[in-house]
């Protein structure tokens, strides 16, 4: 907490520090590759005595959820889902360690219609796959754990206000919260996907946020990022992954920033009161975090998006 009483940033992680304690608590002998470009807390790539290698991140949640996680990633794979088997679990100071799999591909330095479409419908396939999972809240009435916190909308401006009084109203009317046996990624977005050099999707990655519910909130999380991604600063954001295969000005596709086709496909297959939840959701979730993390040009652009549904 600031002296102003602004919740502090979430803390990058020292991936080589997390390393060291890991090899020390398990002796598995994992050496440093480097880190990850892309993410907003971070990541490190590794490598094991064997040759395979792996990305390590600071898990969210305790050695048992995490291992439930495992589980349920494990039985996605297995019927054909592009995700990454858990290697590694490992108790360090302040949480857990996770060894995962690396998957082939890079984060996508393109964006456009055909890789939103080709994500939509990637969430078909986690239809009734999060049976074993917790339902996540939508932290619509109370601060989330380094998330979705209320404090920073409450003391910004008088405008982040009216929308954290909107989105109290919102968790106080029905639905109130996710319902259904889905598999759900919870920050399903376009830095979360692998692709190959023709654009195939090769991966979802970044599990942290899992649980059961509606696989189609991913749908929202994925039109917030869509609006950032093609709308606030397609022209200026660099490659998300500088080892991936670059496109010069000559050979990369137009932007194609209309996105009122994504729009009229939420309201087609989300009833208003769903949409309205998960809309709330996704606000205060980047506002939140554009506050603590960003500037005030990010935060009036998140501002000026999330009104565009406020009702």
């Amino acid at each position: 907490m600031s002296d102003d009483g602004m919740p502090a940033p979430v803390a990058k992680l020292d991936a080589q520090e997390l390393l060291r304690q890991v090899n020390e608590r398990s002796g598995v002998g994992l050496t440093f590759v480097g880190r990850a470009a892309a993410g907003e807390v971070g990541a490190g790539f590794v490598r094991w005595p064997d040759g395979r290698d792996g990305v390590l991140t600071r898990g969210f949640g305790s050695l048992d959820d995490l291992r439930r996680t495992a589980r349920v990633l494990d039985a996605a794979r297995s019927g054909g889902l592009p995700v990454p088997q858990y290697q590694l679990l490992t108790e360090v100071m302040d949480g857990v360690a996770v060894v995962q799999e690396r998957l082939p591909g890079w984060p996508p330095e393109v964006v456009d219609r055909a890789l939103l479409e080709a994500m939509i419908a990637l969430t078909d396939r986690f239809a009734g796959l999060g049976a074993d999972l917790p339902v996540p809240s939508m932290y619509l009435l109370e601060s989330g754990p380094g998330f979705c916190l209320h404090e920073s909308l409450l003391r910004y401006d008088g405008r982040t206000r009216r929308l954290l009084d909107w989105v109290r109203e919102v968790g106080r009317d029905e639905p109130s919260g996710m319902t259904g046996d889905d598999l759900v990624h919870l920050d399903f977005h376009t830095g979360n996907v692998l692709v190959d050099e023709a654009g195939e999707l090769t991966g979802i990655v970044d599990w942290d946020g899992i649980g059961r519910g509606d696989r189609l909130f991913g749908l929202v999380t994925l039109r917030f990022d869509a609006e950032s991604r093609l709308r606030f600063d397609a022209d200026t954001r660099p490659p998300l992954d500088p080892t991936a295969p670059q496109l010069d000005a000559e050979t990369r596709p137009p932007l194609d920033a209309e996105l009122g086709w994504f729009d009229e496909l939420l309201e087609g297959v989300l009833e208003p009161g769903v949409l309205r939840l998960y809309w709330a959701h996704m606000s205060l979730r980047l506002v939140d975090w554009s506050i603590r993390h960003h500037g005030p040009a990010d935060t009036a652009r998140w501002l000026d998006f999330a009104e565009t549904r406020m009702s």
